[in-house]
């Protein structure tokens, strides 16, 4: 049999907050550009453009702090997840109880989803306000070291901050939207002849026709750009979360399988939709859907998955029989 290079499971996870901290980065001189260049484009001067900057970052703060301390609840109530204890659920709160000492975090609050569709997610701000939201479908299907590996992937969510990560990542991307809304609609209203008007009057102005003409490309392709950017992110913390998973139940096996018996799964998850979908487990949107997107995929590829975990043993990567058909179901 094949064997691949063993990659250990800290490797992956370096590698993983190296690559997602570059496409921060990326959103973030994104925002900061094209609000330079739209405050120019309508004052004409400098100081404009450095006063649209600072609106721009305010905007993005405004909305940060929106989504930081109300976005959890939000979506727990459109997911209908009702809260369980160990009463109710035993076997569901001694898995999360156990993991949630290996990842020295403190135990989140735990729901249900009452869905036969397998699936889970992880939300909350921190560790100390996190919250776990399971389908009565995984509890059903999957034995217990798959549900350790999709427990151990979404505590490692939670310890790894990906929760208030990708919050980062959503208000840079939602403030970069309303910044090229604000300025196409400016534009169509006559700003573009009235900014014209008033630069010939002045007897200059050339630069800030120039940056209105780079503002409107950029009001078109910087949203697109930042979705983009926004999947990368979204795809690479789920590799990290897979690693770290490993790294606290000490079993990719159970991994492994839980991502390929959940991929396999034909049943719909229907409280999930296209805002909600990029923090399960796994994609709850199946391609066959006509929701589906496959451009604006939240989640990497199963097959690439499992085959990032096989790296961590040695293992040969899935054969081709096996690669088409979790290809396409995923």
């Amino acid at each position: 049999m094949h064997q691949q290079p063993v990659q250990n499971f800290y490797q992956q996870i370096a590698a993983n907050r190296r690559q997602s901290l570059f496409l921060v980065f990326i959103l973030t001189a994104l925002l900061g550009v094209f609000g330079f260049v739209i405050g120019f484009a309508l004052s004409g001067v400098w100081q404009g453009a450095v006063i649209a900057l600072a609106i721009a970052v305010l905007i993005s703060a405004l909305l940060a702090s929106l989504s930081y301390f109300s976005g959890d609840s939000l979506v727990l109530t459109a997911s209908a997840a009702r809260e369980v204890n160990p009463t109710s659920a035993p076997q569901l709160m001694n898995v999360i109880q156990e993991l949630a000492i290996a990842a020295d975090i403190p135990m989140p609050r735990v729901y249900v989803i009452n869905d036969t569709a397998p699936n889970a997610f992880a939300t909350g701000r921190d560790p100390r306000h996190a919250s776990i939201a399971i389908t009565s479908g995984l509890l059903e299907k999957l034995d217990r070291e798959e549900l350790q590996g999709v427990i151990g992937h979404e505590l490692s969510h939670v310890r790894n901050l990906d929760t208030r990560f990708e919050l980062l990542v959503a208000t840079l991307v939602g403030s970069i939207a309303l910044l090229a809304d604000f300025f196409l609609r400016f534009t169509f209203w006559g700003g573009m002849s009235n900014r014209r008007g008033r630069d010939n009057d002045s007897g200059g102005g050339g630069m800030a026709i120039v940056f209105m003409l780079i503002g409107l490309v950029l009001a078109i392709v910087a949203p697109i750009v930042a979705g983009l950017v926004q999947l990368a992110v979204s795809r690479q913390r789920e590799f990290l979360a897979d690693a770290s998973s490993v790294e606290l139940t000490r079993n990719p096996y159970g991994l492994e399988r839980a991502l390929a018996k959940i991929a396999g799964d034909r049943e719909v998850l229907e409280v999930a939709n296209r805002a909600t979908q990029h923090l399960y487990f796994v994609n709850p949107i199946k391609k066959w859907e006509e929701r589906s997107s496959g451009l604006m995929a939240t989640h990497p590829p199963i097959v690439e998955r499992i085959n990032r975990l096989r790296a961590l043993t040695g293992e040969g990567p899935m054969d081709p029989q096996s690669t088409a058909a979790l290809a396409g179901l995923d």
